[in-house]
């Protein structure tokens, strides 16, 4: 996934956006899998999706591969912008990744067992990194989710909030 990230700031211009299980694996999971690649242009604009469509073809990437639309669920956290972290600088694009609780908070909606394993693995690198996570804003927005009907689903954000409890 480095070598994409380091790609991505050779070939695309601007600011870019990280994040999902791509975040993951260049960050803080290397070994983490995915099927797709969730990269934002910052600037949010039908130019950056087309340019990001035209690297993923140049690069032998499928198009689905490569999935821009996430910008829907990043924008609506609110003061996302002041949560980013610079992930790489390449010459042409600065590529971010979320802060740690954003990228929990971003989880949070589907959390499915792969986010949730990836939610896990992130408080780990967290208390080994000493990196800062907001607990108190995770458990909030956890509390703040529409109740579900889905026992799996229940048990993945209990298990969530017992992580964010352990020290």
């Amino acid at each position: 996934m480095r070598s994409l990230v380091e790609r991505v700031g050779e070939r695309l211009d601007g600011e870019w956006l990280l994040i999902g299980g791509a975040a993951a694996a260049a960050w803080f999971a290397p070994a983490r899998t995915t099927e797709d690649v969730d990269l934002i242009g910052l600037g949010g604009t039908q130019a950056e999706r087309f340019a990001l469509m035209q690297f993923a073809a140049d690069a032998g990437l499928p198009i689905e591969a490569v999935n821009s639309a996430a910008d829907f669920f990043v924008r609506r956290v609110d003061g996302w912008r002041d949560q980013l972290v610079e992930l790489h600088r390449g010459p042409r694009a600065t590529i971010f990744r979320p802060n740690a609780t954003l990228f929990v908070v971003l989880k949070l909606a589907r959390l499915s067992q792969t986010d949730l394993e990836d939610c896990l693995g992130l408080f780990a690198h967290c208390r080994a990194t000493g990196e800062a996570i907001e607990r108190d804003r995770i458990g909030a927005a956890l509390e703040a989710l529409a109740a579900t009907g889905d026992p799996a689903l229940q048990a993945r954000r209990e298990a969530l909030r017992g992580a964010l409890a352990a020290p």
